[in-house]
C-alpha cells in the first residue's frame, strides 16, 4: 500500500492535475411553516436565478405551494412557488442584506450520512478542500481533502502544472441508485465551467505528450462534458451524465482519473488492472 504522500513518485514533469475549486455551501436551512409551526428542513439544491432556489423538503407532505418557511425568527422567508425533479420545491427567498452573509449565519453544513455526527461551525472550513474557491456545491469533492497545500505545491516543484475547472455537487449525490440498469438511473443536472485559462493549460499538456490526471470524478466528468469543444476555448453550462461507457473515450485519449475510496492497493495494482485508472487512497 502507498501514502498519500507517495502519489508525487507517480507523476510526471509536464503532467497536469485537474482540480475542482467548488465550494461547499452551508446549504441545510432549518425552519417554522408560518402559521403551523412546523419544523421544515430545506436542503438547497441550486440557485436558479436571484433569490429563487430549487430545494430539498423535509418532511415534504408539509409543504405545499403558498406556504411559507421563516428561518431565523425571519431574518429569512422562502414562498414555495412550485415543484422541481424528483420531489423537490422551488422556493423564492425574502430577505434584507446579503443572501450569502444570511445563509452562512443560519445554514448548517450538508455533511454525507457517512460522518455520523451533527455539523458545526468548525466544518465550514474542515469540510472543505484548501484550494475551493466557487460556492455552489451540497458536498464536498472529497478526493482533494487528500491534498493539502504542501502536496499542490511539491507537484508544482516537480514540473507538473494544475488546472482548476468548477464543478458545483448537486442533491443526485445523495439519491441511491435504485435502477436495476444503471444506464436508467435518473440523474440531476450540475452545473460546471471550464475556463479558458484551464482549457489552455490542458490542452498544452495534452498536446506535448502529457498526461491529464483529474483529481475526483467531478474534476474527471467536468473535462468529459468539455472534451469535444475543449479544444475550442472554454466551457460552461448544465449537464445531465447518463452513460458511463462516455468514461474510457475520454480516458483513452489521455485523461487519468485520482479517487479516493476507502481501501485501495498501490497504482501498480490497480493499473495492472485497469491501466486507464490510477487511484491514490
Amino acid at each position: 500500500y502507498s501514502e498519500v504522500e507517495d502519489i508525487i513518485n507517480y507523476l510526471n514533469e509536464g503532467d497536469v492535475l485537474v482540480l475542482n475549486d467548488t465550494k461547499v455551501l452551508p446549504a441545510r436551512l432549518f425552519g417554522k411553516r408560518r402559521g403551523t409551526g412546523a419544523n421544515i428542513e430545506f436542503l438547497l439544491s441550486r440557485c436558479i436565478s436571484g433569490g429563487t432556489w430549487e430545494t430539498l423538503v423535509r418532511p415534504g407532505r408539509r409543504c405545499k405551494t403558498g406556504d411559507i418557511i421563516d428561518f431565523g425568527g425571519g431574518e429569512l422567508s422562502a414562498k414555495i412557488t412550485g415543484y422541481g425533479e424528483d420531489g423537490t420545491r422551488i422556493v423564492d427567498f425574502s430577505y434584507d442584506g446579503d443572501f450569502s452573509e444570511i445563509l452562512d449565519r443560519l445554514g448548517k453544513m450538508p455533511l454525507p450520512p457517512y460522518i455520523e455526527r451533527e455539523s458545526d461551525e468548525s466544518d465550514k472550513d474542515d469540510y472543505q478542500n484548501v484550494y475551493a474557491k466557487n460556492e455552489g456545491s451540497v458536498a464536498c469533492a472529497t478526493a482533494g481533502l487528500h491534498w493539502t497545500p504542501e502536496l499542490i505545491k511539491a507537484a508544482e516543484e516537480t514540473g507538473v502544472k494544475t488546472a482548476y475547472v468548477t464543478l458545483h455537487v448537486g442533491i443526485g449525490t445523495f439519491r441511491p441508485v435504485k435502477a436495476e440498469r444503471v444506464e436508467d438511473h435518473h440523474m440531476h443536472f450540475e452545473s460546471y465551467s471550464v475556463s479558458k485559462e484551464a482549457a489552455d493549460t490542458i490542452n498544452a499538456v495534452k498536446s506535448a505528450g502529457g498526461r491529464i490526471i483529474c483529481v475526483g470524478t467531478t474534476s474527471c466528468r467536468t473535462i468529459m462534458s468539455s472534451y469535444r469543444i475543449i479544444t475550442e476555448s472554454c466551457r460552461r453550462g448544465l449537464r445531465r451524465l447518463r452513460r458511463t461507457s462516455q468514461i474510457s473515450n475520454i480516458l483513452s485519449s489521455g485523461c487519468w482519473r485520482i479517487s479516493s475510496p476507502r481501501r485501495t492497493a498501490s497504482p501498480e495494482a490497480i493499473a495492472a488492472r485497469s491501466p486507464d485508472i490510477w487511484r491514490c487512497c
